[in-house]
């Protein structure tokens, strides 16, 4: 099998490429950067190659595509600054990429008859209630732009393609970049109590865990939509930001103090994010998937990484 990826300089594109890779599949990694920029660890495999390429590029991305001639393009690029999404200087380069660049990818998908795997978000739900979203719900509401700009990916992949994977997942945190984990570890080194909000609710994922679950996804054909968050430590008990905190110092052996506050009272964020961000992942289990392990299991091995 050779597998493309886009999107390998981020945290989930770097975990697939070496997924795919400890499974003995030729991968060739693409991101926009020059090769070797912006990579923190190149893999040394002789199965792995790289090509830049700017996905917003539609004549480039079939050629490549073409000449490359994947059977699985895993599709992990994106814009994913979401505040920074809001403002009107960005939004024409989050649309260009997140919707039409994902378009690209899946017209060449199309045209070599590859299977394709497009990451997605919660955020192209409105978040409301309590009941966790359900993969294949369709009650599209979307409260940000970056949330719009992901969801339009999704709907060119289900419109131009049979053979695809859409996969929603939420709290990303990985070795290769910046997330949440990393900024509340350094912030806790500096101040004696950190505040964070206590009314978005969700899981976080791994990318590490979820690396291995779309190379086991890629290998079937069952295709469809997906949710894939690591598991709650019990059934149904979803999280806030303000317990993720709680354990990331706890695990990490910190005294920072974390003082809960509501999304209003923390009032720092331009886009309005999504106060359930609870994902139904039954599906999985459904499809002969392997869920993801716990969070807590995933943040202390990502930890001790």
């Amino acid at each position: 099998m050779k597998i493309f990826v886009t999107g390998v300089c981020g945290q989930l594109g770097h975990d697939v490429v070496n997924e795919a890779l400890s499974r003995g599949y030729q991968t060739v990694g693409s991101d926009i950067y020059a090769e070797g920029t912006g990579i923190t660890e190149t893999p040394s495999s002789s199965l792995y190659s790289y090509i830049p390429l700017d996905i917003t590029n539609r004549e480039m991305v079939g050629d490549v595509i073409r000449a490359v001639h994947p059977d699985v393009i895993v599709h992990c690029a994106a814009w994913t600054a979401v505040d920074a999404a809001e403002d009107a200087e960005n939004r024409e380069k989050v649309f260009a990429i997140n919707a039409r660049g994902t378009r690209n990818i899946a017209e060449a998908a199309k045209a070599v008859d590859a299977k394709m795997v497009y990451i997605s978000t919660d955020y192209v739900f409105d978040g409301q209630g309590t009941e966790p979203w359900e993969p294949d719900c369709k009650d599209y509401r979307p409260l940000n732009v970056y949330g719009q700009s992901k969801l339009e990916g999704e709907l060119a992949v289900a419109e131009l393609l049979e053979k695809y994977f859409i996969v929603r997942i939420a709290w990303v945190f990985g070795k290769n970049g910046n997330n949440f984990i990393k900024t509340m570890l350094r912030v806790g080194t500096s101040h004696d109590a950190v505040r964070v909000v206590n009314d978005q609710i969700g899981t976080p994922t791994y990318t590490q865990d979820l690396s291995r679950l779309l190379a086991d996804m890629v290998e079937t054909e069952k295709y469809g939509y997906y949710h894939a968050t690591n598991s709650e430590c019990v059934p149904g008990a979803f999280i806030s930001w303000y317990d993720f905190t709680k354990e990331i110092y706890q695990q990490a052996g910190m005294t920072t103090e974390v003082i809960p506050v509501t999304t209003e009272e923390y009032g720092l964020s331009k886009a309005v994010r999504p106060f359930n961000s609870r994902l139904d992942k039954s599906k999985l289990v459904e499809a002969g998937f392997t869920p993801l392990p716990d969070w807590k299991d995933a943040l202390r091995r990502f930890l001790k990484e």
